[in-house]
């Protein structure tokens, strides 16, 4: 046995052995409020879906479903190309245009997954004498992209500031305006919504000071669209940075269609046309890998047109996630308050989170318990997101599956 079988298989005995092992579940029906799911004895059972991101209730609307159903009839599979050669179709550019507009911005340009548009940005964007400056629970597609940049780009330089402390970046910012080797751009990236804790960035602060530094501010809003906002437009909507013109008072955007917009696949670039420009130049990940579908870019393209025209699922959505976060706390739990969709119950241990997750299922309810790595040591938790698609009596149901643990 080679050396990587054997530490490979020496770890996932421990994992197996401390109850921290992740057992794949497999659904057999579209994404909804309820689903069907496939038992340990091969049989299936509707369960209530408390952990999807589909938080528009998108991901299986008719209109978007027969969007695809009609891409793929008209333009096949896939487009077996990347997108300087030939995989460039008119669906992409159409979904291009409604990203843009949705996000008010003057271009956007798209991925196969938001890691890939996130893996794209700063190795392309940044130059030796740059600088990152990174909150500290900041998504792992920044964090890795923020590893790579270096090793693609000689001399550009990171920071991490603690998180949504603005002395503890406003210290980074002066920190890089005094190093002699940063004399180039100064980027400022942060989630949005961070997915762990469903807090919101401090993104007027975060703003202010870029303009006081001259730093160019990035923004993950992956679990913003379609959830923050009056109409849901973002954290940067909720967070007033909008201008009269309907334009984002952010530099840029990476995003994800894989989550309220469609809760299909692929990822996103928004900003000015400068940068989106470039990124096709010159970004690997898009040089070098296949387009989104042109079936995934239809149905996205119909989900942000369903938001734009329909905000009351945005206020659904806000109803439902109030609503459950009284009745849980009411059921005896501690709940993050946060205006998100995002629910975490802290319970400290993984073994304990993967546990409670386990007992739920048994009782119908499909939440999911995260622990390390995904989180740090101790900070295990329960994480439930609200969708646009549950009913009250979902809640209910999940509120006394909660009080039987």
């Amino acid at each position: 046995m080679s050396i990587f079988d054997q530490r490979t298989d020496a770890t996932l005995a421990q994992l197996e052995a401390e109850g921290q092992y992740k057992h794949l579940q497999m659904l057999d029906s579209p994404m909804d409020a309820v689903v069907r799911l496939r038992q340990a004895d091969g049989s299936y059972r509707d369960t209530l879906c408390f952990c999807s991101n589909n938080y528009l209730g998108l991901a299986n609307h008719p209109e978007v479903v027969e969007a695809g159903i009609e891409g793929l009839r008209k333009y096949g599979a896939g487009t077996a190309s990347v997108r300087f050669i030939c995989g460039t179709f008119s669906p992409h550019e159409q979904l291009e245009e409604t990203i843009g507009r949705y996000m008010g911005t003057e271009s956007s340009y798209t991925f196969v997954s938001c890691w890939n548009a996130t893996e794209a940005l700063f190795p392309t964007f940044c130059e030796a004498g740059d600088v990152i400056v990174s909150d500290e629970l900041n998504h792992a597609c920044i964090i890795d992209s923020m590893r790579l940049t270096p090793v693609i780009k000689k001399g550009v330089k990171k920071k991490v500031f603690k998180h949504s402390d603005m002395e503890s970046l406003k210290e980074k910012l002066e920190e890089a305006q005094r190093d002699p080797d940063i004399s180039g751009q100064v980027w400022v990236v942060t989630d949005g919504v961070f997915s762990m804790e469903g807090d919101i960035a401090k993104l007027a602060e975060i703003r202010s000071l870029c303009d006081a530094f001259d730093a160019k501010l990035v923004v993950d809003d992956s679990h913003g669209h379609g959830v923050m906002g009056e109409t849901g437009r973002g954290t940067h909507e909720y967070c007033g940075l909008i201008d009269k013109n309907g334009m984002a008072k952010v530099d840029y955007f990476t995003g994800t269609l894989g989550k309220a917009l469609g809760g299909g696949a692929g990822g996103f670039i928004a900003g000015p046309k400068r940068g989106t420009e470039l990124v096709i130049q010159r970004g690997r990940p898009t040089l070098f890998s296949n387009a989104l579908p042109v079936t995934v870019a239809c149905s996205a393209n119909k989900a942000i047109e369903i938001l734009m025209r329909e905000p009351e699922r945005v206020k659904k959505l806000r109803d439902n996630t109030a609503y459950a976060r009284k009745k849980i706390t009411e059921a005896g739990f501690e709940v993050i308050d946060s205006p998100t969709a995002i629910c975490p119950i802290i319970v400290g241990d993984t073994a304990k989170a993967i546990s409670m997750s386990k007992r739920l299922l048994e009782l119908g309810v499909f939440v999911i318990g995260f622990g390390f790595p995904v989180v740090p040591e101790g900070t295990a938790r329960l994480r439930i997101q609200l969708s646009a698609a549950h009913e009250k009596a979902h809640i209910d149901e999940l509120v006394g599956a909660l009080k039987k643990l």
